[in-house]
């Protein structure tokens, strides 16, 4: 009987895939059928640690190619908050002379710059991560959530050398760290769930539409006017009309944002339940994301 007949003898079908992969078991009598996983799966986190092999090679091929054949290397990675730091100095600070609650304008925009680079270089890597690894999602099976847990490792590579030049920045400006700098881990974890849900659903559409992939860094711009990055939210709250100041504490980067303000600077007033809401959403949108990511993985080959 043919390998192909024993398989429809078992009343199952196989992909080709499956069937080359099993011959080596047919010989003791063994077929391994490898069936797609229900639409409804179970998020199976066991079976990314098995992989975690390739976990760490793709994040540290990740960490390579972003600064293979770069004069400065890692030296960008702090050049670029500099810089948005000193022009968004000049144009909030000098030019649109927006209160800041005594904190040095040029700090506030750099400790809004580490926080919104995790956000968006994270959103805008897992959203694109499948589409630039076609080819291993079209050949090889393997935990489809390791692509996008693989590309956290640059961005906190670069979170860290950034974060790195704040004590010299504390010490320039003659500001001294508090006991709030311990909660800085808990304000990035929040940022990362809200980039993670929002990027793994998005990864799984640009699949289908890769509309997505040119729309986004439009939004994201957009988004990080809306956001305080630059300003103190509680100051700018100040100055807004009445209508427009629950935009401003709707947004889940709120919280974060004047966190790590707060851990970093000592300074600023801290919205504790604006925190609070921002972690449930983070926690509810990576939850959704997951399910979405999952959902939609079934079909990532065939459409990919």
């Amino acid at each position: 009987m043919s390998l192909l007949q024993e398989n429809k003898s078992l009343g199952r079908s196989a992909p080709v895939g499956a069937l080359q992969g099993a011959t080596a078991d047919a010989a003791d009598g063994h077929i391994t059928v490898i069936k797609p996983s229900p639409r409804w799966a179970a998020l199976n986190l066991r079976e990314v640690w098995e992989y975690r092999d390739l976990l760490w090679m793709l994040g540290v091929r990740d960490v390579k190619l972003r600064y293979r054949q770069t004069a400065l290397g890692v030296i960008w990675v702090i050049l670029q908050p500099l810089l948005a730091a000193a022009i968004f100095t000049v144009v909030f600070g000098i030019i649109a002379g927006v209160p800041t609650g005594g904190l040095p304008q040029f700090l506030v925009s750099y400790v809004g710059m580490l926080a919104w680079n995790v956000f968006a270089q994270t959103l805008s890597k897992v959203s694109t991560c499948l589409v630039g690894s076609a080819h291993l999602v079209s050949k090889i099976y393997f935990p489809r959530l390791i692509l996008p847990f693989s590309t956290l490792f640059s961005t906190l590579l670069d979170f860290a050398v950034a974060l790195a030049l704040v004590p010299v920045l504390l010490l320039a400006f003659q500001i001294t760290p508090h006991a709030g700098i311990l909660l800085l881990p808990v304000f990035l974890l929040i940022v990362l769930m809200l980039a993670m849900g929002v990027g793994l659903f998005l990864a799984a559409l640009t699949v289908s539409y890769r509309d997505v992939q040119y729309v986004l860094p439009v939004v994201v711009q957009l988004l990080m006017w809306a956001s305080p990055v630059h300003y103190v939210a509680a100051e700018a709250a100040k100055r807004l009309p009445r209508a427009a100041t629950p935009f401003l504490t709707a947004n889940p980067l709120t919280g974060p944002l004047e966190g790590f303000r707060w851990a970093l600077l000592g300074q600023g007033h801290m919205n504790w339940p604006l925190l609070g809401v921002s972690a449930l959403v983070g926690m509810v949108t990576l939850a959704v994301g997951l399910m979405a990511f999952k959902n939609l993985e079934r079909r990532f080959a065939d459409v990919i």
